[in-house]
């Protein structure tokens, strides 16, 4: 298990350096030159400054040795400065946004689990009955509704029509932080981030318990007299789940593809937030560590999964 995660770790070290070169490439091939964005368009330099501040960007090198300066100082934890905001380090700023994303997706991604395994269970033991068929047209109307289109139509239904909850933001301005206010404010963003995860989930988990349903050792259990439940819920569910996980972790790109929409729609401060208007604004620096982050985060979602499969069936060894 040991040797697995280091040779897992290495690789994914190695995705990270080769997703870094290609945001880097891919940035540096748009259309403006990117001293553009640390000039003011009222104040016009001299083409004596504008050399001078090319050179002291280091945006005079070559483009190879821009990337290795820019990774060397990325090794040692120094991302850069905003452009935006010239006093405020990259990585400072791009950590104060993890935790409103992490809440916000860890909140959809547990409704999406729970949501998404309790309708393909009921899904699969009603197999071919109205329910089913419903969860089922359910399922593919949320894998079929884009990100936006979701955040769109929940906000103007639930917030601008029925009025029943927050139109955005993460707290009521000016009231005092609480919980309750908090959680009154992610529910909507949360929930419709977990359509299309939850609809995905509920596919593949039906699809899964039916298979197993089907294998002799469950016929055997159901012969012996075994509960009904016990029979979905110890012999069946804990071997249909596997795949799911797969699923679960392939989930989280998803999920991020999503957040950056539903965090402008919703005005969340959060890390999706930061990048829209770092594209914006041709903040490289900060789209170059919000990237890094987000990358090394799927990297480690990945890695844990993997590590999850043992656990759910120890017959698995990770090797």
């Amino acid at each position: 298990m040991l040797h697995y995660g280091l040779r897992r770790l290495v690789i994914g070290i190695g995705m990270l350096v080769a997703l870094s070169m290609l945001v880097f490439v891919l940035l540096r091939l748009t259309p403006g030159d990117p001293i553009d964005a640390y000039i003011d368009p009222s104040t016009p330099l001299s083409p004596a400054a504008m050399a001078d501040l090319r050179e002291r960007l280091g945006l005079d090198r070559p483009l190879p040795l821009q990337y290795v300066g820019w990774l060397l100082q990325a090794l040692q934890g120094n991302l850069g400065y905003s452009v935006k905001r010239l006093d405020q380090p990259v990585l400072t700023l791009v950590l104060s946004r993890i935790g409103p994303t992490v809440l916000l997706m860890g909140s959809a991604l547990i409704m999406a689990i729970v949501a998404g395994i309790a309708a393909g269970v009921i899904g699969a033991v009603r197999r071919n009955s109205v329910t089913d068929i419903s969860l089922s047209v359910l399922a593919l109307a949320g894998i079929s509704s884009p990100a936006f289109l979701s955040a769109l139509l929940g906000l103007y239904i639930f917030a601008v029509r029925l009025g029943w909850l927050p139109s955005g933001g993460m707290l009521t301005p000016g009231e005092d932080f609480s919980i309750g206010d908090l959680l009154w404010h992610l529910i909507l963003p949360a929930s419709l981030l977990a359509i299309a995860q939850a609809a995905l989930i509920m596919r593949y988990m039906r699809a899964s318990l039916l298979e197993v349903l089907n294998q002799d050792y469950v016929r055997t259990a159901r012969a012996k007299g075994v509960f009904e439940f016990w029979v979905i819920v110890k012999h069946a569910l804990r071997n249909a789940l596997l795949p799911v996980v797969t699923v679960i972790g392939s989930t989280i790109g998803l999920a991020i593809g999503g957040a950056i929409f539903i965090e402008s729609v919703f005005n969340w401060p959060g890390m999706g937030l930061l990048l829209v208007d770092a594209v914006t604004s041709r903040d490289y620096p900060v789209i170059m560590g919000a990237t890094l982050v987000i990358g090394a985060c799927v990297i480690i979602v990945n890695l844990l999964t993997d590590f999850a499969y043992a656990v759910i069936d120890p017959r698995i060894k990770v090797g």
